[in-house]
């Protein structure tokens, strides 16, 4: 008799297990034929032969469990946890009837046809233990056959897919479990759910698989080419990436590992949101598509796409919805301000192409972009050039009055002390002095911050706007401006007026005289 441990098996080159030969080969043919081919090969002093496997099914796990199996008589316990485990070690061993009755392949293989026609909870389970040996399981039809099982499931209690769209995956899956269907299926299959949510009672027990395994769900049911209701997947597809967001087990590492499925499930989503258009998602919806899905390497097509269809429906848009964090580094901002300026860039865009809704449409947005510019202005990481990028996105027209900008602006020069007078003459840009109220047109040329040949010349803007804008008579006094009602005869400081002889005083050699400036201001 060989002794005891006569045969040592190197597992994907770091695990090593010691066997008796007998025992292994008379249940595994693959085995059997590689010992056979070593005792020719091997150095007859040497009694142990040694076999290199790789990309064993399961790694150690899943030999541990074939060797059990043989030692313990061709007799294990099998179940969902572990039958997809174990059916693609005995066909990556060669275990089948050949070489032993009842072997290993033909047990789980029984046990399996049970789970397809079993309860959804085995099902998802199977689906779950496919994970641990995904490549084997893939390539021995194993994932399509629980998938198609697990859809089946579905259609049973909704109306997710039609009954033609669910014959032709059976026929094109696995003639044989089409034919075997029971006639109970057929009759779910075709039964319509007028509750719209029983579409989703799936989605829980199936975020809780790989990427992978959702990613081959997608590509079986081809959900964008058939007659399958895609909005319901892609309604489950954000459910999952939600659910993957706030479980806390997962990890950096987990993501990198999937970072491809993740980035093709993410693309997938993005078509289906973009073919269910406007009709299914508001654009507070369309946000928090964007926020979720760009934690998982959207494609820059993809990303294009969203945003387009979001900027097209900016109008809807609130404060809260363009706040969204930068999510890089510290340097660049807290706020994604260059993602409001894309938006902005694609709803103007947008609205040239349709005159009648333009002009409301551009004024509501125009409040909001204020709104947001003072939200933004505090943050010490923004720049001169991304505050303008956001202000100058929109044309003139937009608004009907600047300041909610200059306030943004006031906002903005408080927070950012040390600018130097170039950042600060440069920021005030885009401003339309003409379209300034003459109590901000004061607030301006009182600012401190405001460097002076901008407050002169907004002065000088909004005294010419007003003298174009009134027919009073004009009495001069001094540096101001007086007007007189031609009706009651009193007098009304209306504005001021910058004269020519002022604006010289006010300036120096090189520049303007600061102290004649400051006494001007008091003077406001």
């Amino acid at each position: 008799m060989s002794p005891l441990n006569d045969l040592k098996i190197n597992l994907n080159g770091q695990y090593k297990f010691f066997l008796n030969q007998d025992v292994i080969s008379k249940y595994s043919g693959s085995l059997r034929k590689m010992i056979k081919q070593s005792k020719k090969k091997r150095n007859k002093k040497k009694r142990i032969i040694t076999i290199e496997i790789d990309d064993f099914p399961g790694g150690p796990d899943g030999f541990e469990l074939v060797s059990r199996f043989c030692y313990n008589n061709g007799e294990i316990s099998i179940d969902v946890s572990n039958v997809s485990t174990l059916y693609c070690c005995s066909v990556f061993l060669g275990m089948s009837e050949k070489f032993c009755f009842s072997n290993l392949f033909l047990q789980t293989e029984k046990f399996l046809e049970e789970v397809l026609y079993g309860s959804w909870s085995d099902i998802v389970l199977c689906l779950k233990n496919c994970e641990q040996v995904f490549l084997q399981a893939d390539s021995y039809g194993l994932v399509d056959k629980l998938i198609f099982a697990a859809l089946t499931k579905i259609s049973r209690d909704s109306e997710t897919f039609s009954s033609s769209s669910l014959s032709s995956l059976a026929s094109s899956l696995s003639p044989e479990m089409a034919k075997n269907t029971p006639e109970s299926d057929s009759r779910y299959i075709s039964r319509s759910v007028s509750c719209g949510r029983s579409n989703e009672w799936w989605f829980d027990d199936m975020t809780n698989l790989s990427p992978k395994i959702i990613l081959k769900l997608i590509m079986i049911i081809e959900a964008y080419k058939t007659n399958i209701k895609s909005l319901v997947l892609t309604r489950f597809l954000l459910h999952y990436f939600k659910t993957k967001l706030q479980t806390k087990s997962r990890t950096t590492t987990e993501l990198i590992r999937n970072k491809l499925e993740y980035s093709n499930l993410a693309d997938t989503a993005v078509k289906g949101v973009i073919f269910a258009g406007k009709t299914a998602f508001s654009c507070r919806k369309l946000f928090w598509v964007l926020r979720v899905l760009s934690s998982f390497s959207l494609s820059r097509e993809s990303r294009i796409g969203l945003e387009t269809l979001i900027g097209e429906m900016l109008e809807q848009a609130t404060l809260d919805d363009l706040l969204i964090p930068a999510g890089g580094s510290k340097e660049s901002g807290f706020y994604n301000v260059d993602l409001v300026i894309r938006l902005l860039k694609v709803f103007v865009k947008n609205r040239e192409e349709e005159e009648e809704s333009r002009e409301k449409n551009m004024k509501e947005i125009g409040k909001l972009i204020d709104k947001y510019l003072r939200e933004i202005s505090p943050d010490q990481n923004l720049k001169v050039s991304k505050f303008l990028g956001v202000a100058e996105s929109l044309p003139d027209s937009a608004r009907d009055c600047f300041d909610g900008v200059y306030r943004g602006i006031d906002i903005y020069l408080q927070s950012h002390p040390n600018l130097t007078p170039q950042d600060r003459t440069e920021i005030c840009r885009c401003l339309n002095y003409k379209k300034l109220t003459m109590e901000t047109c004061k607030q301006l040329a009182r600012n401190p911050k405001i460097p002076p040949e901008i407050a002169i010349e907004a002065l000088k803007s909004r005294c010419e706007n007003q003298e174009h804008s009134t027919s009073d008579v004009k009495v001069p006094n001094k540096s101001f401006s007086c007007r007189y009602s031609e009706d009651k005869k009193k007098p009304v400081l209306l504005h001021l007026e910058i004269s020519e002889k002022l604006a010289e005083r006010l300036k120096s050699r090189g520049g303007y005289n600061l102290s004649v400036m400051d006494s001007f201001r008091e003077g406001l």
